[in-house]
């Protein structure tokens, strides 16, 4: 099935180190913005459902708030649990404006 593309955010709405949660054709992601690069992942944490957009975000992971399950934002893989991945999305910025493939 090929991938619809949607306008997620614009660049200026979030500042290095902020993250917000954004719905998006019934899915709500993750955006953050680290050092001026900006990832994108499933909000819910696979846990037990904690908002990853809501959590703390450091050196390129974010750690879930509830339990501390840490999440790699390029890969989406779980440091704590290999087996307990969140899909990581596809952006694309265009001007300011920053675009998801889902």
């Amino acid at each position: 099935m090929e991938k619809q593309v949607f306008k997620l955010a614009n660049t200026t709405d979030l500042t290095p180190g902020q993250a917000k949660a954004v719905q998006v054709n019934g899915t709500t992601i993750a955006l953050f913005n680290v050092g001026g690069i900006f990832y994108a992942i499933d909000d819910a944490c696979p846990h037990r459902g904690a908002s990853l957009a809501e959590s703390i975000c450091k050196n390129g992971k974010v750690f879930c708030s509830w339990h501390l399950f840490d999440f790699d934002l390029k890969t989406g893989e779980c440091g704590a649990i290999p087996d307990f991945p969140v899909r990581t999305y596809e952006l694309k910025i265009e001007g300011q404006e920053i675009f998801v493939f889902c």
